[in-house]
């Protein structure tokens, strides 16, 4: 025997069954709290990825100039009115650079100052290849060693 269904009996029984679209307001709090502690995380650590990548602007710099000033002693046996410093066309958006030939014409002193985002980076370099970091922003370590190229102070 088949029986039969009224067609408003059947709209009703389908009308009971709910199916939820769409988030709670608790599933949505959740998610925002996540993605906060995750920024919370990456963030700084997306920054000093940033700074670091800039570090080598000043570096790199530093090198080529005291590249130009052994190669000026070369020639003249004095670092005196060295071209390197003299004519310094060196530019950086991140470091101002800055030479110091002494007044005996043995002896140099080249400086990479940050400026803007990199402000508190001094990095130097002298006629005996000794590089240091005599000034870094807080949170940094200096190293009278090297360039630093990390917050822990390690070259």
């Amino acid at each position: 025997m088949h029986r039969f269904t009224h067609p408003n009996q059947l709209q009703r029984s389908r009308g009971r069954t709910n199916i939820s679209r769409g988030f709670t307001l608790i599933e949505l709090m959740i998610t925002v709290a996540i993605i906060g502690i995750l920024m919370s995380v990456a963030l700084p650590s997306y920054q000093s990825y940033i700074t670091r990548g800039k570090i080598p602007d000043a570096t790199a710099a530093l090198s080529l100039k005291a590249v130009r000033m052994e190669q000026f002693f070369q020639d003249n046996k004095t670092y005196a009115n060295a071209t390197a410093c003299a004519v310094d066309t060196t530019t950086s958006k991140y470091f101002s650079f800055q030479c110091s030939p002494a007044a005996d014409a043995t002896t140099y002193t080249l400086v990479a100052t940050g400026v803007g985002s990199m402000n508190g980076f001094v990095f130097t370099i002298d006629q005996n290849n000794a590089k240091s970091t005599t000034g870094v922003p807080s949170g940094w370590t200096a190293n009278s060693q090297c360039w630093v190229t990390n917050a822990g102070g390690s070259c």
